[in-house]
């Protein structure tokens, strides 16, 4: 298969690829996006995502089998420069390949559910990329059957989020909307609410989640809404044992999904 070269930063593909990793407006309006690394592009393929364009460095990645990826869907290929390519990367340690991606609708009505007591993670108002791929690790790791974003702060094809979930963004069944939307969602699917909150709140190990379970975790900053608690089948706490009364957003919802996975005997 022939490949076209671009030596030059000039080139409109480059700024193309510029603007979809800079500017979340332009992904949006165009509603692709840029993946970076082997293993997240494959893992975006094995989860139904159209690639458009794969561009890589020879000098950088000297074993691209180009069969492997065309094979799979009709993909235009690229050949970089390796300053072209460095202008583009956005990795510290990078791969010498990346790719344009179409993004997905995460419409609440697309959620499907494979079992009659789905386990679902939902974050409200989540702001830094780095919490939310952790997010999507855990989710990803405990095999939860959706994550919710309430309230997104962040499009979910920030290069940050690919990055910082290693590709989960692709291996998990995600949905969006307002906390009102959510909490509609999850009610009218008979989803009992259990809310990661200091007040008013049951130790996390004396609750029982084998019933349809969705847990809900805020910010470090502020916590859930008022619409959660108002909400809430089940207030939760992790018990703390040192000076402080929080942790990192992402390590709560570990800790949560996972008593949950344990009590299932999975």
């Amino acid at each position: 298969m022939e490949t076209k070269l671009i030596s030059s930063t000039q080139n409109p593909l480059i700024k193309k690829v510029l603007l979809l990793k800079e500017k979340s407006r332009e992904r949006k309006k165009t509603g692709f996006f840029i993946i970076e690394g082997q293993r997240e592009i494959e893992l975006a393929l094995k989860g139904d995502y159209l690639l458009k364009t794969i561009l890589f460095c020879p000098e950088v990645r000297t074993n691209f089998n180009i069969s492997a990826y065309s094979k799979k869907q009709k993909i235009e290929i690229v050949q970089l420069s390796k300053p072209v390519y460095e202008k583009i990367a956005y990795r510290e340690k990078t791969e010498g390949i990346l790719a344009i991606a179409k993004g997905k609708s995460h419409g609440l009505s697309q959620i499907q559910f494979k079992t009659d007591n789905p386990l679902i993670l939902v974050a409200e108002a989540p702001e830094k990329p780095g919490n939310i791929g952790a997010l999507l690790r855990t989710a990803d790791a405990a095999a939860v059957d959706a994550v919710l974003i309430a309230n997104p702060k962040s499009d979910l094809y920030n290069p940050n989020i690919v990055r910082s979930s290693v590709g989960c963004l692709f291996t998990n069944q995600i949905g969006s909307g307002t906390t009102e939307e959510v909490i509609h969602f999850l009610k009218e699917n008979k989803i009992k609410i259990y809310c990661a909150v200091l007040s008013a709140s049951k130790n996390y190990l004396d609750c029982t989640f084998n019933a349809a379970t969705a847990i809900v975790v805020g910010t470090e900053a502020t916590g859930l809404t008022e619409a959660w608690l108002q909400n809430s089948d089940q207030n939760l706490i992790i018990p703390m044992q040192g000076e402080i009364d929080s942790m990192n957003v992402s390590v709560s919802a570990a800790i949560l999904i996972f008593e949950a996975k344990r009590q299932r005997g999975l």
